[in-house]
């Protein structure tokens, strides 16, 4: 996550009565500062290829991808509250979400990534999140995810916690698949149900345009809709040269051949997505996918300038000039 800002410090806390800090024992408190507010950036990601190689035993699917942060985001600001909830109310209480977003709170990530913090380490005091939203819902950009990992970060720094990156992943798993990604580097390799992480380094930033129809997509819908298709072998083959060409910014050579196996079930019900990437492809873009389970659709160009230029003809839809973050 992007720091912003943050102001006011008052000295680390008391040692709480709940066994479950015991892990939080033996930091170096007099080393961790208190924040009474701070701010945070929480970028969006795409996916530059997503693989669905068959479905597991616990109910998910087993996945392979490469994910990349670009610089599209949504703002988290925190603010302390020392009030501890009263006797007989939910120790949830003294967690406040401003957000416009339509979703009851007690769905949204954010708040369950402050709950799940709450309720692991017992933490008393509480916080007013307040979440500006930039990143679309409904679109595959990871908006909601990085929205969860930014509430972990930020929420460990506002209640001087100590908690380790290695920590905070353990928490983010139980979030979601693609939460533990947003508090890794900006490129990784992943696979399992998108929890095992293999950062890649990469090199330069790339131009994107991100194009959202006017609809949503439920990825819960997406993958249940999900036929497990015969693959290719060279597919498989041709992931890791892809993944090199991407850590070079190398445009040349890339090519459709990589594909993200969700857009088939997107597109059966929305066919203007297909439409989207070969409008894309007509202005100049070298590559166009559907990022994750959709609706938005990124096209790489060779420069910004004609990414924007790109970008006039999509009047009717969400669009965005992004670059990958490096």
């Amino acid at each position: 996550m992007k720091r912003k800002k943050d102001s006011g410090t008052e000295s680390g806390r008391s040692s709480r009565k709940s066994s479950n800090n015991l892990k939080l024992m033996g930091r170096k408190a007099s080393l961790i500062t208190r924040h009474s507010s701070l701010s945070l950036q929480a970028p969006a990601k795409i996916n530059w290829f997503l693989e669905v190689l068959g479905k597991r035993d616990d109910g998910y699917h087993e996945i392979q991808s490469l994910l990349q942060k670009i610089t599209l985001y949504d703002v988290l600001r925190f603010t302390a509250l020392d009030d501890k909830v009263a006797p007989g109310a939910s120790q949830y209480d003294n967690i406040i979400i401003e957000t416009g977003a339509s979703i009851p709170v007690q769905q949204n990530l954010v708040y369950k990534a402050a709950v799940r913090l709450k309720s692991r380490y017992g933490i008393e005091e509480g916080a007013v999140i307040h979440l500006e939203k930039n990143i679309p819902m409904g679109a595959g950009l990871g908006g909601g995810s990085s929205d969860a990992a930014a509430a972990l970060q930020g929420l460990n720094e506002l209640w001087s916690l100590g908690l380790t990156p290695e920590e905070l992943c353990d928490t983010a798993e139980e979030l979601g698949s693609d939460v533990p990604f947003f508090l890794q580097g900006p490129l990784s390799y992943v696979h399992g149900r998108g929890e095992q992480l293999i950062p890649r380094k990469a090199l330069g930033p790339l131009d994107l345009l991100l194009v959202k129809p006017s609809f949503d997509v439920s990825t819960e819908w997406v993958y249940k809709n999900f036929a497990l298709l015969t693959k290719k072998v060279e597919k498989v083959n041709n992931i890791e040269h892809f993944i090199r060409k991407i850590e070079r910014a190398e445009l040349s050579g890339i090519t459709d051949d990589l594909s993200n196996d969700l857009e088939s079930v997107t597109v059966s019900s929305f066919p203007v997505i297909a439409e989207i990437k070969d409008m894309l492809h007509r202005q100049g873009a070298v590559f166009s996918l559907m990022s994750g389970s959709g609706s938005a659709v990124f096209g790489v160009f060779e420069s910004r300038r004609l990414a924007e230029e790109a970008s006039l003809i999509f009047s009717d839809y969400w669009t965005a000039v992004v670059e990958t973050i490096i």
